[in-house]
């Protein structure tokens, strides 16, 4: 369930290793707090800085910018909205965006790059900041972690001499004429100039040092995953195709480099010349098997004067703010739509593949009394839906209901409560809304027995084990019902903590093993994998162990379930007494010894109804199809055997 995360942008650049963007403050995202890593989080805000204003209506309309984070959709698209959203607003408060850039574009000063500007050394261009350098020593880069107050990267510092080179870094930009003879050779910038198209920039970036500016990416699939190049609001990514690989530099007086690229701008992107813009260098620090921290750092580049020529021109700037008012309609369109409605147009597919499979659980439900009279295609189409359960609902979609679900909905009812926090989840909405219609007709048991990924993980996994010959267990009655009361206590204990903390009783519910199981797909630490394991290889033994005696989200649906209206499983008045085959045979033991089925302890798995029209197995229909034989034995030949009238007995509840 979607919380809210306070997102903030700091106005001042404290450092080298900070920069104006987002930053998360604060959060109550239960998937968060126990399970995805925060910096994985902090990353994808991060990734945000440095996107254009003017792509933001697109944007809104479509999935975010940038990567999700995988186990985390909602999350990460619901802060994504937010950033927008705000960057818009103040975008349009400070005349900045779409507009602004027209006016500029109209204006009577134009700026063109002078081709005349002779080649020089190496020497010349470092001094007069064609060429600009960037150099951070083991030492600054160690400092800067230290700034950055992560104390896992703080724990595990660069090793070697404070004054070792981290990385020296340089960076020309090669597209002008005068610097890319001097770097590249008058051959070199013959053959760039052959490759780029008009308007199109390139540029070289060279260092020295341990800290390579290719990256990891760059190997795996073509990705540069270290630089990047910004100017104003865009943001500028390589990838192999726009890489060169060069030898060395052809100014004089060029020292040698461990590493030189020249990178040509992607299609599709713009880089003005003649303003300013930065390299940006990504510095990562290993702290853990699969963790790294992040760092970034930024030097500015602007093209020295001599290279520019500033013209005047006398044309009015007519058509500057033609296209500004259509780039504000549509942006002030997409901030109209709420980010929910979004989100469930993007997953149409999913909602129909759901809805159908409601309405196929809600047709064996109103027919089942024709189903269980054919035991071997109930059985069948039981286990197929489990499997949709476990597969699609479950590990595909991770429509994982859960007891923080429930702990968040009472909390928003006492607090702010609005249908955006909950809509913000398609399937998961859907699925509380058939369980809480499923409530008042039938019982827990339509989630619990049907709905539930994790539940039929432990009845299939059960059946295997059934299968191969493992032996099940019998818990006594006397003490499987006093074992029930372990997941009311649970859940009270964790509703308790909901009204002191909800973010304490969110990483509480960490007893559900639902996170682990379902929804990250066991990878997680170990003890809290062997947690979720642990009630599976018990539900070997004793079928569902975990939804008897331990699961709080049981718990709590069972309380508003002594409000449903009807009872549809029918009974004997023999059952229970003397007959017994229903209460030894059902799997979760929810009859009691007199015959009484517990609705609240009741999966509807309907094994009792079957049993209740089997003329083999059950006693009742036994002696009754003895009768309806021996009367047919007596009747002579050619005669019909017309059938008796039934006689309609007043019983107890849920017996006939």
């Amino acid at each position: 369930m979607v919380k809210r995360a306070i997102v903030q942008t700091p106005s001042d650049q404290i450092s080298e290793a900070s920069r104006p963007g987002a930053k998360l403050v604060a959060h109550h995202e239960p998937i968060v707090l126990i399970g995805i890593p925060q910096a994985k989080i902090e990353n994808f805000i991060h990734s945000y800085v440095g996107l254009s204003y003017a792509d933001a209506p697109a944007a809104l309309r479509r999935a975010p910018p940038v990567d999700i984070v995988s186990g985390a959709t909602v999350t990460t698209m619901v802060i994504g909205d937010t950033i927008t959203r705000s960057a818009i607003r103040i975008a349009r408060s400070r005349g900045l965006g779409g507009a602004k850039a027209e006016q500029a574009a109209a204006a009577t000063i134009t700026k063109t790059i002078d081709a005349s500007v002779p080649a020089e050394g190496w020497t010349a261009l470092l001094g007069d900041g064609s060429v600009r350098r960037f150099n951070l020593s083991v030492g600054d880069i160690n400092k800067a972690f230290e700034r950055s107050g992560n104390q896992a990267a703080i724990s595990h510092p660069e090793a070697g001499s404070p004054d070792e080179t981290f990385i020296d870094l340089y960076t020309a930009l090669v597209s002008v004429p005068a610097i890319g003879r001097s770097l590249l050779g008058d051959a070199g910038y013959q053959h760039l100039q052959q490759s780029l198209k008009p308007g199109q920039q390139a540029i070289v970036v060279a260092a020295n040092g341990r800290y390579s500016f290719k990256g990891s990416g760059y190997v795996r699939g073509g990705i540069f995953d270290r630089i990047e190049v910004l100017q104003g609001e865009n943001t500028i990514r390589f990838r192999d195709r726009n890489y060169e690989r060069l030898g060395d530099l052809a100014a004089d007086g060029s020292p040698r480099f461990n590493e030189i690229g020249l990178f040509a701008m992607p299609e599709g992107t713009a880089l003005d010349p003649t303003e300013p813009w930065r390299l940006q260098l990504l510095a990562q620090r290993a702290i853990g098997a699969r963790e790294k921290a992040f760092l970034t750092f930024d030097f500015y580049y602007s093209l020295p004067a001599k290279y520019v020529k500033v013209e005047e021109h006398a044309v009015p700037p007519v058509a500057a703010t033609s296209a500004a008012p259509q780039a504000q309609d549509a942006s002030a369109a997409a901030l109209e739509e709420p980010l929910w409605q979004r989100i469930w147009r993007s997953k149409v597919s999913q909602i129909g593949v759901l809805l159908a499979g409601l309405l196929v659980l809600a047709a064996i439900f109103f027919f089942q009394s024709a189903l269980v009279k054919r035991p071997v295609l109930y059985d069948r189409i039981r286990i197929g839906y489990l499997v949709f359960t476990l597969f699609w609902i479950g590990w595909y979609a991770g429509a994982q209901l859960s007891v923080v679900n429930v702990l968040t909905f009472l909390s928003a009812l006492r607090t702010d409560f609005k249908w955006e926090y909950f809509l913000a989840a398609p399937l998961i909405f859907i699925l509380w809304f058939a369980v809480a219609a499923s409530l008042l007709f039938w019982n827990r048991g339509t989630f619990c027995g049907w709905l539930c990924p994790y539940g039929a993980l432990q009845e299939l996994l059960n059946r295997g084990a059934r299968s191969i010959g493992v032996p099940q267990v019998r818990v006594p009655f006397g003490l499987h019902q006093g074992l029930w009361v372990l997941k009311y206590m649970i859940f009270l204990v964790l509703f308790g903590l909901s009204l002191y903390s909800l973010s304490l009783s969110e990483e509480a519910a960490e007893v559900e093993p639902f996170k682990t199981a379902i929804v990250l797909h066991f990878m997680r630490e170990w003890p809290l994998v062997a947690f979720a394991a642990a009630p599976l290889f018990a539900g070997l033994f004793i079928e569902r162990f975990y939804c008897r005696y331990l699961c709080p989200l049981g718990a709590a649906l069972a309380i508003p379930a002594r409000l449903r209206i009807f009872d549809w499983l029918r009974r004997y008045r023999e059952c229970g007494s003397p007959c017994q085959r229903c209460g030894n045979e059902c799997p979760v033991q929810a009859i009691h010894p007199e015959g009484h089925i517990n609705p609240n302890e009741c999966i509807q798995c309907l094994h009792c109804q079957m049993l209740y029209h089997n003329d083999q197995l059950c006693p009742v229909m036994i002696q009754r199809r003895l009768k309806r034989e021996k009367r047919m034995a007596m009747t002579p030949p050619g005669i019909p055997v017309r059938p008796r009238t039934p006689v309609t007995i007043t019983a107890s509840p849920n017996k006939e």
